[in-house]
C-alpha cells in the first residue's frame, strides 16, 4: 500500500506563507537541507517543513516554495516500484504529467494527473 509521505505548499510570496503556516499551525520551516541546483534553488526558495515529531503512522515533512505556475498543494505518495505504478496510470484515466526523474538526494519521483484532474506526486525513495 502506497502512503502518503510528503507534501509541497506553493506560494506566491514564501515569507508570507512561512509566517502563515508557522504562527497558525506551530510549523517549523527552514532553508532545505536537501542538495540543490544552485540555478534552480534562487529561482524557487525551498523551504523545508516538519510539521512535528515523528510518530508510527504519522507524516512530519512537507516543502514550501515559491509558485511557478498556479500549481495546487502536492501530496507524494511512496511507491516500492515507481515503474509498476506508472504502467497503471493511463489504463486507469490518469495520465503521466512530469516523466520518472532522479532527484539527488531523494530518488525517482514523478507526477502524475488523476482521473479527476489532481496532480500527485509518485516517490520512489532512494535506499540508503
Amino acid at each position: 500500500m502506497a502512503n502518503v509521505s510528503y507534501f509541497d505548499i506553493p506560494a506566491d510570496n514564501v515569507d508570507r506563507a512561512k509566517i502563515f503556516y508557522a504562527s497558525l499551525l506551530g510549523w517549523k520551516i527552514e532553508p532545505t537541507k536537501v542538495p540543490q541546483d544552485p540555478a534552480k534553488k534562487a529561482q524557487s526558495e525551498y523551504m523545508d517543513i516538519i510539521t512535528g515529531k515523528e510518530e508510527p503512522g504519522t507524516m512530519n515533512m512537507g516543502g514550501l516554495y515559491k509558485r511557478q505556475m498556479g500549481e495546487p498543494i502536492k501530496i507524494f505518495v511512496s511507491v516500492d516500484d515507481i515503474d509498476k505504478v506508472l504502467a497503471k496510470v493511463g489504463k486507469l484515466g490518469g495520465k503521466i504529467v512530469m516523466p520518472k526523474e532522479m532527484m539527488k538526494g531523494v530518488g525517482l519521483v514523478s507526477m502524475i494527473q488523476d482521473s479527476e484532474g489532481n496532480i500527485l506526486g509518485i516517490w520512489k525513495p532512494m535506499m540508503e
